[in-house]
């Protein structure tokens, strides 16, 4: 696709909720699990603290979703938090930020992708032993569908995205109808009876608080994705800002209904579940449980409301979970190239995340995000539990900075503004993102201490380490920037130009290096050539006799049979000699058609020319002889409609005669 095609991929908001939203909605099918999975620790005790944590994680998610709703009416350029906190606290404060959302964006891909495999091995218990196996599959499949562009990725992912919540609340509607009509579900896990573990049978106040919270910073998994509207903004078609605001309030509804719906129906239908990470089983009357892998919590109410687990109900849930919980990664394929783009242009990463591909993708992001999810994936036998403890502390990061560099532009803002009526509004949306600022921010605090033995403090490793890179990243561009920006003094020319032709026998690679070095009219021409054997340079000077070229031939002894040495030590004092002048080194080469072809030639002439680089005022010129089997290669058009595609019926360029003329 051209670059005047890219106007063609901005999105509608029905395509942009599956693409940016799919992460937030996905996540609702293991928000409620999670929480259980701690609570349950203790036994069936304190699962009367369920409704509560899931009520504290729905007013967190509604204060995030309000804030986010004025960064994107203040900063709709898509930079997001990285953005706000870069421009209204610091360049260090971004740095910061993105470091956070690069870490969340690989833990979502991971955490989304290994849910979804559970939910898959929760309808077909059999495939548990290659759980590894399907992730690393999955994520290569997402990578390489985002590869073909982003108007495709949202055709191919809204469907599944539509499916998954229809079927969610008719799962919810339906048992909401069965417990008022007196027939309450009842999951399969309802008759198990879960041993407490040790040391959790009485807790004091403060362990019980401790034990809350560790439940609530589990149930914030809820509001992962929630910041990756506000990070695609561009993405959007006119008018971009509100667009994204509709379709962030449309997120948010509907995955806080889906997320208090499964909850109640979790409580409901008594689910029980335990922390599979322990080697010992806590179902104390199930035989043999440490062997049978679990089913989630969506899938223990789906087979509890639609009549068990051969039920079409049921599969069409599970179905549909898996599948989108899978396609949740998406929302981090598209969030991670953008912000390394947009981290690119700032000079902050590598230039070549900025580049976009044939269909007008980041595919250099793309396939970084890749590897470094499956990575993980490996590393941790998709285990979401266990992948789980190193999410959404780069969330809350960057939600905190963010909103607290919302805070400050609004600050700004209205030392400026006169009119009454906007300076409420900016009063308003002021008093919105202190609020989630503060509340970010105390949830931070909550994550870090709940989580930091389970495995969060990798992450607080990982994210000063990007930091740390991504500040000498951008020190380099910076001095580089230094280094070449022009001066005064104008075009200054070399006083001489001194032409060296490095020879290894008469052959036509040389003659067209010879060719094209009489052609840049030089003030010296030298056919340099390093003696090794004896026989072979008599040979060379021989031909050189016999072909009668006006150019002299210049033979370096090199008794420990060195070639680089001679050449540099030549080159260098031809430059010693002559401070003032340039001296022009050309490289005959052979252009080849096949990879293995290339382990063959030119080894020293690469060798040669990565020395040379590094010469002061050494100018290097590779002359290309293209062989038989690169020629084939050179006529194969890149695309159909490539400009080397000569049109239809032109005649082909007629052959010169001259082998010299052709060189």
């Amino acid at each position: 696709m051209s670059s005047e095609a890219a106007g063609h991929t901005l999105l509608q908001k029905r395509l942009a909720l599956p693409i940016f939203a799919s992460d937030a909605l996905s996540s609702v099918a293991y928000a409620t699990q999670e929480i259980m999975l701690v609570l349950t620790v203790g036994g069936t005790a304190f699962l009367y603290l369920a409704p509560w944590v899931a009520g504290a994680v729905v007013v967190l998610m509604a204060a995030v979703v309000l804030s986010y709703r004025q960064l994107v009416r203040a900063y709709p350029t898509g930079g997001g938090d990285y953005e706000v906190a870069s421009k209204n606290i610091g360049r260090s404060a971004g740095v910061v930020v993105a470091s956070a959302l690069l870490v969340d964006y690989v833990m979502t891909v991971a955490v989304s992708v290994s849910s979804g495999v559970d939910n898959i091995i929760s309808a077909a218990p059999s495939l548990s032993t290659h759980r590894v196996g399907m992730a690393v599959t999955f994520v290569v499949l997402l990578a390489a569908v985002n590869l073909r562009g982003l108007r495709e990725a949202g055709l191919a992912f809204a469907a599944p995205t539509y499916l998954f919540a229809t079927g969610v609340f008719i799962m919810i509607g339906t048992g909401l109808y069965r417990t008022i009509a007196g027939d309450a579900p009842v999951a399969e896990s309802a008759k198990y009876h879960i041993e407490t573990q040790h040391g959790y049978g009485s807790l004091s106040f403060l362990a019980l608080m401790f034990f809350t919270l560790r439940a609530f910073s589990s149930g914030c998994t809820a509001l992962t994705g929630v910041e990756a509207i506000a990070n695609g903004v561009p993405a959007f078609r006119p008018p971009k800002a509100r667009n994204a605001q509709l379709t962030l309030v449309a997120m948010g509804a509907i995955a806080v209904s889906m997320f208090m719906g499964l909850t109640a129906l979790a409580l409901i239908a008594k689910v029980h579940i335990t922390d599979p990470t322990h080697t010992s089983c806590h179902f104390t009357n199930v035989a043999h449980c440490a062997d049978k892998p679990q089913r989630t919590v969506i899938a223990q109410v789906a087979s509890a409301v639609f009549g068990g687990p051969h039920s079409a109900g049921f599969f069409f849930v599970q179905a549909t979970t898996a599948l989108i919980l899978v396609l949740a990664a998406n929302t981090a394929f598209n969030g991670f190239p953008l912000l390394g783009a947009i981290l690119a242009r700032d000079k902050n990463l590598p230039a070549q995340l900025n580049n976009r591909g044939d269909r007008l993708a980041y595919s250099n992001g793309i396939v970084a995000l890749a590897l470094v999810a499956g990575t993980l994936i490996w590393i941790y036998d998709a285990n979401v539990t266990k992948l789980i403890q190193l999410y959404i502390i780069g969330v809350f990061t960057s939600f905190t900075l963010g909103q607290t560099g919302m805070v400050r532009h609004w600050n700004r803002v209205i030392r400026t503004e006169r009119d009454p009526k906007e300076r409420r509004n900016i009063r308003n949306s002021r008093a919105i993102n202190a609020f989630g600022a503060s509340l970010s921010g105390v949830v931070l605090a909550i994550v870090i201490l709940t989580k930091f033995t389970k495995g969060a403090y990798l992450v607080l490793i990982a994210m000063p380490i990007l930091y740390m890179i991504m500040r000498a990243i951008n020190k380099h561009y910076t001095r580089v920037s230094s280094e070449l920006a022009t001066d005064d003094t104008g075009l200054m020319l070399p006083s001489r130009n001194h032409v060296v032709v490095l020879v290894s026998k008469v052959h036509k690679p040389t003659l067209r290096a010879l060719a094209y070095a009489k052609a840049t009219r030089p003030d010296t021409l030298t056919a340099l050539t390093v003696n090794i054997e004896d026989e072979n340079t008599r040979a060379l000077q021989a031909d050189w006799e016999r072909h009668d070229l006006p150019v002299p031939l210049t033979v370096l002894e090199s008794p420990y049979r060195e070639v680089t040495r001679p050449l540099l030590d030549y080159i260098k004092k031809l430059r010693a000699d002559r401070p003032r002048d340039v001296v022009s080194v050309f490289i005959p080469e052979y252009v080849v058609g096949h990879w293995w072809e290339q382990l063959l030639h030119n080894q020293q002439a690469l060798r040669l020319k990565g020395r040379l680089l590094f010469v002061p005022g050494v100018m290097v010129t590779s002359v290309p002889w293209l062989l038989d089997s690169s020629v084939a290669l050179a006529q194969r058009p890149i695309r159909p409609d490539g400009p080397n595609v000569p049109p239809s019926g032109a005649a082909p360029p007629e052959p010169d005669p001259s082998p010299l003329a052709r060189a």
